[in-house]
């Protein structure tokens, strides 16, 4: 009983440090998209809330905190309030199993950076709760009782779960290269700049396209399109109801990230040998030097992210349907039997 009051202690701990990490880098996220947006439109940006405009999202979290939480009145209660409790609590979830660094050893005991992410079927998990994320925002356009809602979630529910195939399937050359389905050993297998991102572009292509449209971001917005669609899904929320919404959007766009890192960019993986820097494997200074890196790394596919939603205009939903059903879906079958063939000849 004593370890595993201990176990419950550590785990909460690194999931009250961690959940802090992820909604500070939400608000990282909004201020970076803010800049980057203002900068490609020849814009100033925020900067008059605290220096530079640093306090702006907590100045916008202020404001979703004290506005009218309005909710139709032929709507079902229930369910309009849990539709976003599902979205953002999937999104948090899923950070349980990333392994933010490999692990420090103390008196001989290995204590793994991430609340659970040495497990053997993190990759799994992963997937099984981004799967559920579809819930959110179906019953969030469901439950609204408004027809624009309506079409919102059942546009989300169609792309997620097209695109899901593709997704699933191009990461099985990485399970089939590393032979594994746990995170860290997939990290591991990746170690002397053997990225998966080499061995497998294919894959690391159709992942990437996916990974936009399983988090709704441009060009691949269509579940909340303003133009047809008034705002999608959360036409018919206020207040920190849409917050959470808006949250669990800059979660999954650093969980995508940190997914790309981790099974195509060496994860925390430092670039060089970790003696240049006179650290052994298994020191505080080791680890930190690999949590550094890996969210360098997730930084940067974050800015990607950003970049392209200013950059690339949204699609229509037949040119979506298409290019999942059509290019991706083939496209991804076509990689899992060259990898195989592959692994078959050279391992």
């Amino acid at each position: 009983m004593e370890n595993i009051g201990w176990i419950l202690l550590e785990a909460s701990i690194k999931a009250f440090v961690i959940l802090n990490i992820v909604l500070l880098g939400a608000a990282a996220s909004v201020y970076l998209e803010r800049k980057v947006s203002a900068a490609i439109q020849d814009r100033i940006g925020p900067n008059r809330v605290g220096p530079f405009g640093l306090l702006q999202p907590f100045a916008d979290v202020f404001k979703l905190f004290f506005k009218e939480d309005i909710v139709p009145r032929a709507a079902d209660k229930f369910f309009h309030a849990l539709a976003p409790v599902i979205s953002l609590g999937v999104a948090i979830a899923v950070y349980a199993v990333i392994p933010f660094a490999h692990y420090v050893e103390i008196d001989g005991v290995k204590y793994y950076l991430g609340i659970a992410p040495d497990v053997n079927i993190g990759f799994l998990f992963i997937l099984a709760m981004t799967s559920v994320g579809v819930y959110g925002i179906t019953l969030a356009g469901w439950s609204s009782n408004n027809k624009y809602s309506l079409m919102g979630g059942l546009r989300s529910s169609a792309q997620m779960i097209s695109y899901e195939l593709s997704m699933g399937l191009s990461l099985i050359g990485v399970v089939l290269i590393s032979s594994s389905f746990s995170l860290n050993d997939i990290v591991l297998q990746q170690a002397g700049w053997k990225w998966n991102v080499f061995l497998q572009p294919l894959g690391f292509i159709i992942f990437l396209v996916s990974a936009f449209a399983e988090t709704n971001r441009a060009p691949f917005d269509l579940p909340e399109a303003e133009p047809e669609l008034v705002g999608g899904y959360n036409t018919e929320y206020s207040g920190m109801k849409f917050g959470m919404f808006f949250l669990a959007e800059y979660a999954n766009m650093a969980t995508s990230s940190a997914f790309i890192t981790l099974l195509y960019f060496g994860g925390w993986q430092l670039p060089f040998p970790a003696e240049w820097l006179g650290l052994q494997e298994g020191s505080v200074g080791l680890a930190l030097a690999q949590f550094l890196t890996f969210m360098t790394k997730v930084g940067i596919f974050v800015l990607f992210f950003i970049w392209v939603r200013w950059s690339i205009p949204r699609f229509r939903y037949d040119q979506l349907m298409n290019l999942g059903w059509k290019v991706l879906l083939p496209l991804s079958i076509l990689n899992v039997i060259l990898t195989s063939i592959g692994v078959l000849i050279f391992k």
